[in-house]
């Protein structure tokens, strides 16, 4: 019987067309399901999942020069792939120690994530109904 390995350090993640790459040289901290209009809108889909990371353990290694930032509201900055829109990052004032990532860009996610939350689900897409037992906070966004 095998068992798929955890993924070492560090972590790696690229843009959908590959221009932009990554690396998480720490394990990731959170991550969260969120239903906000804005991240529902950055995706394109019923949520935006991401991961967060302390802001000293990510980087950047290719693709800088292509990596554009958008303020989506004030003090929340989204960085994305300006040749295939691959959302990467967001950012906020409000917590500089983080930066939150988006999991699907990750090349080999871990099997679990700690503290895994579905957000502002007050504001969820009404087509779409969470069938998980994943913890919920309602909030707005």
């Amino acid at each position: 019987m095998s068992q798929e390995a955890t993924p070492r350090l560090p972590h790696r993640g690229r843009c959908l067309c590959g221009a932009v790459q990554y690396e998480l040289n720490g394990e990731i901290r959170f991550a969260s399901h969120c239903h906000c209009g804005m991240c529902r809108k950055a995706h394109g889909a019923a949520f935006g999942s991401y991961g967060g990371v302390s802001a000293g353990k990510f980087r950047i290694t290719q693709g800088q020069e292509v990596l554009h930032e958008f303020e989506s509201s004030p003090g929340v900055t989204r960085s994305f792939c300006s040749r295939c829109g691959s959302p990467i990052t967001w950012t906020s004032d409000e917590h500089p120690e983080h930066v939150a990532f988006t999991l699907g860009t990750l090349e080999a996610p871990p099997a679990e994530l700690p503290g895994m939350r579905h957000i502002h689900v007050a504001s969820k897409a009404p087509w779409y109904d969470i069938c998980d037992s994943v913890p919920r906070f309602e909030g707005n966004g």
